[in-house]
């Protein structure tokens, strides 16, 4: 298993230290972070949680994975890595043409 957990349907009221204080149930938390979206300067609903084990983690999901924080069931799970992307395409403007 891996220890950290991926958390969604957060409420945007809900900031980092909250978040790691909502995890501390389970045992110890290494880092906790809520997702910003820069442009609105709020949460974008989810974030990352790392426990210090793998035993921590599993409990954090068994224990909050569904319960309700700030009114909105939380969903908890392991975070599984970033996806590669693949190669972009020749299009360095996006597909947008420019006349001179």
């Amino acid at each position: 298993m891996n220890n950290k957990l991926f958390v969604g349907n957060l409420s945007w009221n809900i900031d980092n230290d909250q978040l790691a204080e909502i995890f501390s149930v389970a045992g110890t938390v290494v880092e906790a972070v809520v997702i910003m979206d820069r442009f609105k300067n709020r949460s974008k609903g989810f974030g990352f949680v790392t426990m210090s084990s793998d035993e921590e983690a599993q409990k954090a999901i068994e224990e909050l994975n569904e319960k309700e924080f700030d009114g909105r069931p939380i969903r908890v799970s392991v975070a599984e890595p970033k996806k590669e992307r693949g190669p972009r395409d020749d299009r360095s403007n996006d597909g947008f043409s420019f006349a001179g």
